[in-house]
């Protein structure tokens, strides 16, 4: 299985700390978001990385390289405008293939055991799709999501109004995905943010009945949207000793 990465944005909540570079480069603790994300990943079993860049995308392939030197092989795509998740996702179609994969958002930092966790509860329990979730008290930064009892996705909403959302399940970031995905993220509109929405593919996926299950993560987890959410992780990680 390959893992794809989205860090093609710039991250414009995060004011000064974007400045000079990508989000997924800010660092938190001792090393990068992106590191961060990586190494997780790799530990989780997974060597193969398809990196989608965007934002200061030489900063990101200049430091990572080819990925040897961090045990792992990198391939990147550029997304040369910034116009939304599904279409950095469909990007990476091509060096994918045609096999199933892991994704992650290029700013959500979580603890070590959700990464394997979500690999194997793929393998546990397949369909078509995979999606982490964790329970907060207003999803309206994310994304709400809708399941039913048995665990499957019933409806999935973006950014919805503060105060509005009856679910408290929110899209944590991390997903396993079968290759029919890029069928929807194929043919995506523009919604009114004026972006392609990943969020769109997964609820039309979810309309058309294929089964996308959600899987609840455990321990830490954070998106790292803004200074103050990068300063309470530093903390997490100086308690915990530097890994989550």
């Amino acid at each position: 299985m390959k893992a794809v990465i989205l860090a093609a944005g710039k991250g414009t909540r995060m004011r000064h700390l974007t400045e000079n570079q990508p989000k997924p480069m800010v660092d938190v603790g001792k090393q990068s978001i992106l590191q961060s994300i990586l190494l997780a990943i790799r530990d989780a079993g997974i060597r193969e990385f398809v990196v989608v860049t965007g934002y200061f995308a030489n900063l990101i392939e200049d430091h990572f390289g080819d990925g040897s030197g961090y045990d792992m092989k990198i391939d990147y795509v550029r997304q040369e405008t910034q116009d939304g998740t599904g279409s950095a996702l469909h990007l990476a179609r091509e060096a994918v293939g045609g096999e199933e994969f892991f994704m992650s958002f290029g700013d959500i930092m979580t603890s070590l055991e959700n990464y394997p966790k979500m690999i194997h509860g793929w393998g546990d329990a397949p369909g078509d799709m995979a999606l982490s979730l964790k329970w907060v008290e207003d999803p309206s930064r994310g994304a709400a999501v809708y399941v039913d009892d048995s665990g499957r996705v019933q409806k999935i909403i973006e950014k919805p109004p503060p105060g509005t959302s009856t679910s408290h399940w929110n899209n944590a970031g991390l997903f396993v995905f079968a290759p029919v995905i890029f069928d929807y993220t194929a043919n995506l509109t523009k919604s009114a943010r004026g972006e392609y929405e990943l969020t769109e593919a997964i609820g039309r996926m979810v309309g058309d009945g294929l089964v996308v299950r959600g899987i609840e993560l455990s321990g830490v987890w954070g998106d790292m949207g803004t200074p103050e959410d990068v300063a309470w992780m530093t903390e997490v990680l100086a308690e915990k000793g530097g890994r989550l």
